[in-house]
Formats: structure tokens, sequence, C-alpha cells
């Protein structure tokens, strides 16, 4: 299952050791294309961690910048992990790049906490929910359709995960998310039970924040995941990332204010959301409602 991790946070580790040497070295990102003899946009992809990255490039940026010959070596290693595909991978174009890279962050995490106040989360969501939440896409085609859904499925492998372990999942719910019926009413009974069958894992906990809390900060942050990765014998540990997604792209924050706000966020959403217990019991309230409504 290593494998599954991909190359995705090895690039971002390559990419931000590559701009900080860069940094120290005050040097251009125009200046170091024009000694590498590529583009501009080249070296932005490559600080930015979106793209496998060839040991000789890492070389002669390593040259360039006046790298101590141990820290060459170790990024020249590292290059060589940025080629590493995730089972991601194999669905193409299905993925847009954008989504690409939270899917291997999503691997590589060992914590989630995540905030919705739309949808049931992407790693909770059955088939018939999430062919639901796809059937309003009418500019997809039905192979699209049935791709996205598929890779979907896929990604709620990595909570059954035994090595590298399981993630924690934390993830708190706007109660407007259980009442909006997506399918019809037998899909909904059906995803609202799987969400009772997944609070059941013990690194997964599910609250719910009921409406009637009024306007909270959460409400004005939106839906939102934090990631939190553990601690490798790397050049660096991967700092912790917030994502934020929309319908044709998504934030990637990892700035140490933006983190704060979103820490602040999140304590305010588990002041306020009900106990996992109590969650439980209003889902099964909701899930009689929907049944015999």
């Amino acid at each position: 299952m290593t494998e599954d991790m991909g190359s995705t946070v090895p690039r971002r580790q390559l990419g931000r050791a590559l701009r900080d040497l860069r940094t120290e070295a005050g040097m251009t990102l125009d200046g170091v294309a024009e000694a590498m003899h590529c583009s501009r946009q080249k070296m932005w992809r490559i600080e930015s961690g979106l793209g496998a990255v060839r040991p000789i490039d890492v070389q002669g940026m390593c040259q360039l910048y006046r790298a101590t010959h141990e820290l060459m070596g170790a990024l020249i290693a590292l290059a060589a992990e940025t080629k590493t595909k995730g089972w991601w991978h194999s669905y193409g174009d299905a993925i847009p790049d954008w989504f690409e890279m939270y899917v291997g962050l999503e691997a590589a995490a060992s914590r989630l906490r995540e905030h919705d106040d739309t949808l049931i989360p992407g790693l909770l969501q059955t088939r018939g929910y999430a062919y639901g939440v796809y059937q309003h896409r009418s500019r997809i085609s039905q192979d699209e359709r049935d791709r996205l859904v598929e890779v979907r499925l896929q990604r709620q492998a990595l909570l059954g995960r035994r090595l590298p372990p399981a993630p924690q999942f934390e993830v708190v719910l706007s109660e407007a998310v259980l009442l909006r019926v997506v399918g019809d009413p037998a899909t909904m009974v059906e995803q609202l039970r799987h969400l009772l069958d997944a609070g059941r894992l013990p690194h997964v906990s599910i609250r719910v924040l009921p409406l009637s809390a009024g306007l909270h900060f959460g409400a004005v942050a939106g839906p939102f995941v934090m990631l939190d990765f553990p601690l490798r014998n790397r050049v660096e540990p991967e700092p912790s990332v917030i994502y934020s997604e929309s319908l044709t792209g998504a934030l990637y924050l990892d700035r140490r204010e933006e983190l704060a706000i979103y820490e602040e966020v999140w304590t305010s959403l588990t002041a306020l959301a009900l106990d996992e217990q109590q969650s439980r019991q209003l889902i099964n309230k909701i899930i009689g409602e929907v049944h015999h409504g």
C-alpha cells in the first residue's frame, strides 16, 4: 500500500527545498530558467510540486544554488520519488490536476479534519449518493461520470488501510447536509446508514452541527479539509495544508497565519457540534423521517 502514496508529497517537499535554496541564493525564477535553459513555467511547476523532476535538473539547480554535497544527494534521491505513480494516475483525464494533488495528499495524511455544510464528504459517500452528486454535472459524459464515481470510491480504501495506518478522520457536518436529499429518499437512507457504520470505526469521528447553532464561524468559512502529515525521516516534515475546493479548482493554504485561522474555525465547530452519540441519535431520527416521509 505504501506505493499508493504516489509522488505528491515528495514533489512538494522537493519544490519547497529548491525554492528555499533559490531564495537563499538571491536568484529569481527568470534568472534560474535562463541559466538552466528552460522556461520560467517549468521552474515554477518544479517549485510548486506539480510534476516529476529529473535528477539531472535537481543536480544542475543545486550546483547553481551552491547547495552542500549532502543536501544535493538527498534532493537527487527525492527526485527519484517524484516519479512514483499512485493508483489514481490510471484514471488519467478523469481527475483534473488540481484534484490529483489533493488525492495524493489525502493518501499521505495522518489526520484529516473535514467540515462540510453542503454535501456528505467524498470519503463517506455511497455509490448511489456519489452518482446523485454528479447527476447535476451536465457538461460531463456518462463515462466520465462513472470514472469520477470510481475514483471517489477508490479513495475510501484509505479508511480501511492497515499499513501505513489509516488516518484519523474527524468530520463536522451541518445538519442541513443530512436533510438535503441527494438522489431519491432510498439513496439518502442508505447514505445515512453508511454514515452510522463509518462512525463505528475507531479512527473515524462524525459529529453533526445542528441548525439551531445559528450563524457560526464555520458557516462563514464554508467547506474545507485540514490535512496533517506524519513525521518521517524526510528532508523536513510536510507542513499541514488546508484544502478548499470550488467547481473549477481548489485552494491549498499552508501559511502559518492561514493554518492558525482554520484551527480557530475548527475549535469553534467542535465546541458547537453535538457529540458523537447525540449525532448518531440525530442521524437515526432523520433516517426515520426520510424513510416515512
